[in-house]
């Protein structure tokens, strides 16, 4: 067999398991605004009017997760952390987010904040002004979060 001959079955090789290998992948998926009903949250979990839309989840080996989340004035999370860690895109509105032992954080259009895995935060809109966020977060074993104590008034308004 020449050389000419052996690259020519070596292509076409190649091009037969590239063409099986697409045909296996998954397509993309679009999920249309309006295709889910908005979400209730856990009473337990938030305090105040919060709504969650678009929620979606990653197909596996993805862990991802994630939503648009909105709270009205005075809304906020339980205290909480995520095992491996979140990610908040505000979108509208003035929120407010803490750690645990630091001081409350302004965020606004724009901002992104990173929550590191483990650490212990809150987060909601301000008191006189609702807020928006984009919400993404990795599970771990099936769980994105843990929940712990609400933030109590006397927390959210020092």
């Amino acid at each position: 067999m020449n050389l000419l001959a052996a690259a020519s079955i070596v292509l076409l090789f190649t091009t037969m398991t590239f063409s099986v290998n697409a045909q296996d992948k998954q397509e993309l998926e679009i999920i249309r605004v309006g295709s889910q009903p908005s979400g209730k949250v856990p009473a337990g979990n938030f305090t105040g009017s919060v709504r969650v839309d678009s929620m979606f989840r990653g197909t596996a080996p993805s862990r991802l997760g994630g939503g648009t989340v909105t709270f009205e004035p005075g809304a906020r999370t339980a205290w909480h952390t995520h095992p491996l860690g979140q990610i908040l895109i505000v979108t509208a509105g003035v929120g407010e987010v803490q750690q645990w032992g630091h001081p409350r954080q302004e965020i606004h259009p724009g901002d992104i904040v990173w929550i590191p895995a483990g650490v212990k935060h809150w987060h909601g809109a301000s008191p006189t002004t609702g807020m928006t966020h984009i919400a993404i977060a990795e599970a771990l074993d099936g769980k994105s979060v843990e929940w712990m104590e609400k933030v109590t008034d006397e927390q959210y308004l020092r």
